[in-house]
């Protein structure tokens, strides 16, 4: 077979490690009696091959979260689509499993049901081409949230991605997507406009508004096959300028902060003003208090340079510990929130990330000072594993949202205004801890549920921990769920893509 050797800086990686074909013959290399080589003539010349045991294998394959995760035997990085199209052919011919991969966060349980196979990184097919009319921008299947937000700022536009630097563009879209954007715009998944996929079969087709698949991509994309690129919406960029006020408050004003919230935006007919994001963390920061977590509220206002005292206003009467605003613009917002590309929740440090979300549509204030006893005892004593644990409220305005019928994509929860998820970040150390996260997200999120009178419970599928069904993350009414099988039934018969909370 022909072999390219993988030049990384100074270092040549070696060839029986990394394949890409055409420059000089070597011995065929057999993995799992599976001829790799094959795979590797039939690719194109910048397509790469990592073999298990190699660095580049181990890099390629590493998790931001270490639980639970997907065991590939070799990795293939693809350079055009027709690569993705041999690629799974080939797995096909040769009864293997297949995962696409790239960024970091997703973390569902579900993913260790692959224990071996051909993992597909797209981390190649990174193009970004803006239409000349200024309207769509077409995507490859590998380019990173920042990347996509960053080009676009060079040329004044901007569209909805999801909020952290380091996932894909591609990844939270599949699952509906939320976006600093989406008060203005909706969904990530609502920009869509049409996407080139590989099926199962191997086939590739377009897919756009004529397809009876355009609706299930948005929202249950993950099941349906690989994308090798998507155009997408664009607007015009027209608030540069946000700012930010950071107030911590202590553990024990939980209920009155959550209470000014409900009041400000949640209840009574008020509603998240569609210049105005409200998140807030828990966590434990033992410089600012040694024997309970903090609560860290997030007002972020576009277009301004001082976030609006009638928004602050309400929040400082509670005499929070601080207060400290920040102005800038909006490639500053994933830095000042802490999901930047340097921030700690983009690296992959070996730990394991489960998170345990839930929609809401307002705080019970009882709930949140239930949750936040649970999670103190978790985070704070002396011999917990999980101190670095993060407790995520995130509060969207949801107009851009709201504008879409209930039943015009996948999505199904355009009507909840809250997305709240406990991270459990610890060191894995044997299935008993793991147990015991499991116990303690599970009971966390129960404790909401029943606080929130909803009778079903409705979790973002991009957060989901893995026990959640299929009814939690698409959606319990039955027409969805019928709809969706009978999507999977048509376009995904054998159910090979089915290790990303599979709809059955």
């Amino acid at each position: 077979m022909k072999l390219a050797a993988l030049v990384a800086g100074a270092a040549v990686v070696a060839a029986r490690d990394v394949y890409a074909p055409h420059l000089r013959d070597i011995e065929e290399c057999q993995v799992e009696s599976v001829n790799y080589t094959q795979l590797a003539e039939q690719l194109s010349s910048t397509a790469q091959v990592y073999l298990s045991g190699s660095d580049a294998f181990d890099s390629a394959v590493m998790r931001w979260s270490n639980l639970s995760t997907p065991v590939a035997n070799v990795v293939v990085l693809p350079s055009t689509e027709q690569d993705i199209v041999t690629t799974v052919k080939f797995a096909n011919q040769h009864s293997l499993p297949f995962l696409t991969t790239n960024g970091v966060h997703g973390s569902i349980s579900t993913l260790g049901q692959m224990t071996s196979g051909i993992e597909i990184h797209m981390s190649q097919l990174s193009s970004i081409t803006v239409a000349s009319d200024g309207q769509t921008v077409t995507i490859g299947g590998g380019v990173i949230s920042k990347n996509l937000t960053d080009a676009l700022w060079a040329v004044g536009k901007q569209t909805v991605t999801g909020t952290c630097e380091c996932v894909s563009y591609l990844g939270p879209a599949l699952g509906g997507g939320h976006g600093w954007l989406q008060g203005r715009h909706g969904l990530v998944s609502d920009q869509f406009v049409s996407m080139n996929m590989v099926l199962a079969n191997g086939s590739l087709i377009t897919v756009d508004e004529t397809s009876e698949l355009f609706w299930a991509m948005k929202g249950a994309g993950h099941n349906f096959g690989i994308i090798t690129s998507m155009t997408s919406k664009i607007y015009d960029l027209e608030h540069s300028n946000y700012a930010m006020e950071t107030l911590m408050f202590s553990g024990d004003q939980v209920e009155a902060v959550y209470q000014v919230a409900n009041e400000q935006w949640l209840i009574n007919g008020a509603t998240m003003p569609v210049d105005l994001i409200n998140w807030s963390y828990w966590y434990y920061d033992p410089t600012t208090d040694a024997e309970k977590p903090v609560i860290a509220m997030y007002l972020i206002q576009e277009g301004v340079d001082t976030v609006s005292e009638n928004y602050t206003n309400p929040f400082l009467a509670l005499n929070p510990l601080s207060s400290t605003p920040s102005s800038g613009t909006y490639l500053d917002l994933a830095a000042w929130t802490g999901i930047a590309l340097d921030s700690t929740p983009c690296q992959k440090t070996g730990n394991a990330n489960p998170r345990f979300p839930i929609y809401l549509k307002s705080y019970n204030t009882t709930a949140q000072a239930l949750v936040y006893d649970l999670f103190k005892e978790a985070t704070t004593n002396a011999s917990t594993p999980f101190s670095n644990a993060l407790f995520m409220f995130e509060g969207y305005s949801q107009q851009g949202v709201k504008s879409f019928s209930d039943d015009a994509t996948a999505f199904a929860y355009r009507e909840d205004n809250l997305l709240v998820a406990p991270l459990l970040t610890y060191a894995r150390n044997g299935t008993a801890l793991d147990e015991v996260a499991s116990k303690l997200g599970n009971q966390i999120r129960q404790i909401l549920y029943e606080g929130s009178g909803e009778t079903t419970l409705n979790t973002y599928v991009n957060y989901a921990f893995g026990d959640e069904t299929p009814s939690a993350w698409y959606g319990s009414e039955e027409w969805r769920q019928d709809r969706l099988r009978a999507l999977k039934e048509d376009f995904d018969p054998k159910g090979q893509f089915s290790f990303y909370a599979p709809i059955a």
